[in-house]
């Protein structure tokens, strides 16, 4: 089942752990962290999650999404860890990592016992079933840990994330799953819905490399909001141009829809779903078949804020009893932009370009095509960008696609875009002819 809704992670019954789990909690214990953002007025929690120790200097792994609040608003939030023992104190933000949800944090204190890493999980040798324990503090319960298994990386996923069968739930993000040796293999950071013990983790080598970063730049606190936003503008700008590098690189692949050809991604981290209208009761007056893919590669930035997602659509109708009038004005209602990102906080006013585009060879129809962009507005270089066609050549059938792009640069949208609308074709018949691209 492809993974169609990522969300804070859901409380499930407790189970009764294994002799080694006894064990590999035991030596973990004191290695373990709650993180807290607090609202620095009330001194109350705000957010919390958990983190581990990675070194006898005091530095902590955790997920981004759990400091974003004091990284974006520092003046307005604080941080602080609680130890397993009670201790308690400040933190320090060093360095995170928005496209994997990761953030390496500096306690006050050093001297604690720490963590270290499992070599056959940074270089991918781990096998698919081996025995995994995942540790946090679950609904600010108290420390606990969870036996799953490693199933090797998600399949359909352009984002690497560990496919963990383990109940995770909200407060263990950020925190461990180690190996039986209690080395660690990943970070907690999320689980489906509407599934049973279908957990993901971060793979350990993302943290790591983190890590490194952290300790070069030993003097970098993310103190400034206005410098943190320009090292995730830095960081969703760098993931974006890989992603559609990659997309660009693999294409399109023409389908059929009726007397159409559409492009469909290459690529295979999209998932698709096709429906219809057909089974509708009473009949419908139009029949539209449609298919949706999406890469799922959104990226969370803030708590109003989530970007980096692909998404391609395809609908052919044909006209059953309307006539042309009728017939248009359906199409119309089908030729929505619709959601481009939510909220004036974080995106400018859309801004939106429509004109026809004549048929510029025997297999292409003329279109009406729609461009409309929104800047995000904290996040410099990046957009949503919305492409939308209709094909113009018939009068009792259509096909409408869309292309919908979030946090893209815009050379790369531009790119992409043409390439998509470029792709819509009419389908040869028998004879190996185009078919007519006058309109009736």
């Amino acid at each position: 089942m492809p993974i169609t809704s990522i969300t804070p992670l859901a409380a499930t019954k407790p189970v009764v752990i294994s002799a080694t789990a006894e064990s590999v909690y035991a030596n973990a214990r004191p290695k373990l962290l709650q993180i807290r953002t607090l609202l620095t007025a009330a001194g109350r929690q705000s957010t919390l999650g958990s983190g581990f120790l990675i070194n006898a200097e005091g530095l902590a792994v955790t997920n981004y999404h759990v400091v974003s609040q004091y990284a974006l608003e520092p003046a307005t939030y604080r941080m602080e860890y609680a130890a397993p023992d009670g201790t308690r104190g400040a933190l320090k933000l060093l360095a995170i990592d928005v496209a994997n949800d990761l953030a390496v944090v500096q306690l006050d204190k050093t001297g604690y016992p720490f963590f270290e890493f499992n070599p056959r999980a940074l270089d991918g040798s781990l096998p698919k079933g081996e025995r995994l324990y995942a540790m946090g503090n679950p609904l600010d319960l108290g420390f606990t840990i969870v036996e799953g298994t490693y199933n090797s990386l998600v399949e359909k996923s352009y984002q690497d994330r560990i496919h963990f069968t383990g109940a995770l739930n909200p407060g263990m993000s950020g925190g461990p799953t180690v190996s039986a040796d209690g080395h660690i293999v990943g970070v907690n950071v999320a689980k489906q819905i509407g599934g049973e013990l279908v957990s993901f983790l971060v793979p350990a080598r993302f943290a790591m490399a983190l890590i490194e970063r952290a300790q070069k730049e030993p003097t970098r606190a993310w103190t400034s909001p206005e410098k943190t936003r320009l090292e995730i503008s830095r960081q969703l700008f760098a993931w974006q141009a890989d992603l559609y590098k990659n997309l660009g690189t693999q294409g399109f692949r023409p389908t059929a829809y009726g007397p159409y050809r559409a492009p469909e991604a290459v690529a295979s981290w999209f998932t698709c779903w096709a429906r219809t209208n057909a089974e509708q009761v009473p009949k419908p007056r139009a029949i539209i078949n449609s298919t949706n893919c999406n890469t799922k590669t959104a990226l969370f930035v803030a708590n109003s804020l989530q970007t980096g997602s692909i998404e391609l659509s395809h609908s052919y109708a044909k006209n059953g009893d309307l006539n042309a009038f009728q017939f248009a004005a359906f199409i119309s209602q089908q030729f929505e932009i619709g959601w481009t990102g939510s909220g004036k906080k974080n995106l400018t006013q859309n801004q939106c370009v429509e004109n026809f585009v004549a048929a510029s060879a025997a297999n292409r129809p003329p279109l009406r095509v729609v461009w409309c962009a929104r800047a995000l507005r904290e996040y410099e270089n990046l957009y949503n960008i919305t492409v939308m066609a209709v094909t113009q050549d018939k009068s009792d059938e259509a096909l409408i696609s869309k292309l919908a792009m979030s946090g893209v640069g815009y050379d790369n949208a531009l790119l992409i875009g043409k390439q998509f609308i470029g792709a819509i074709e009419i389908a040869k018949d028998s004879s190996g002819a185009a078919g007519s691209a006058v309109k009736k």
